[in-house]
């Protein structure tokens, strides 16, 4: 790990990357799911507590439960992408850490705390959200996250009786550049978000 990555990598997962809204009709296929998931995971998160759990939403069923839950902006796109990924987060998830934190008792940190369950819930969770947009681009897949969506309806709808909440989605394939692009908006400055001490 001590060679930065050369710009053509650094294009491809930061400068040229863009959210897209408009989608090539072109498979992802489920061993891309996996591998997405499967470099996602490897980032890191507190106490490895790897709280994200993921609904790859990818058949016409899954797409027809999906739908009534899309705000009116995102329904024709997400409908439109190959894959729409609901990245959520397990509230439950020190259940697993005897598994992945074997060295310490890190379940009992949480049991009972709620207002820790939530921060580090909800923090990782987001965290491992972004590793998912990372890892699909590093496989030369396209984005489009959005958080316009009922919330409730989808926790109701795809994880009934669980711990789990949805957080945000992403739409993934293989974006149409022709028609799915808006101008890029700006990003703040250094001097205006930043600073070194």
């Amino acid at each position: 790990m001590s060679s930065p990555l050369n710009d053509v990598a650094l294009d491809q997962l930061f400068r040229s990357a863009r959210t897209l809204n408009a989608w090539l009709d072109k498979e992802v296929t489920d061993e891309q799911l996996r591998q997405i998931y499967d470099l996602a995971r490897m980032g890191p998160t507190s106490a490895n507590s790897s709280p994200m759990r993921i609904v790859f939403v990818k058949s016409k069923d899954a797409k027809q439960r999906l739908h009534p839950y899309l705000s009116e902006g995102n329904a024709a796109k997400t409908m439109a992408a190959p894959v729409t990924a609901i990245i959520a987060t397990d509230f439950a998830f020190y259940e697993k850490l005897p598994q992945l934190f074997p060295h310490a008792d890190a379940r009992s940190w949480f049991v009972g705390n709620e207002a820790l369950v939530q921060a580090t819930a909800t923090r990782n969770g987001s965290l491992q959200g972004a590793y998912v947009i990372m890892a699909a681009r590093a496989l030369g897949l396209d984005c489009g996250p959005m958080s316009g969506y009922d919330q409730a309806g989808v926790d109701a709808e795809f994880f009934a009786g669980t711990q789990v909440r949805s957080n945000f989605l992403v739409n993934i394939g293989y974006g149409d550049l022709a028609n799915g692009l808006h101008p890029r908006n700006p990003r703040l400055d250094f001097d205006e978000a930043a600073q070194i001490l």
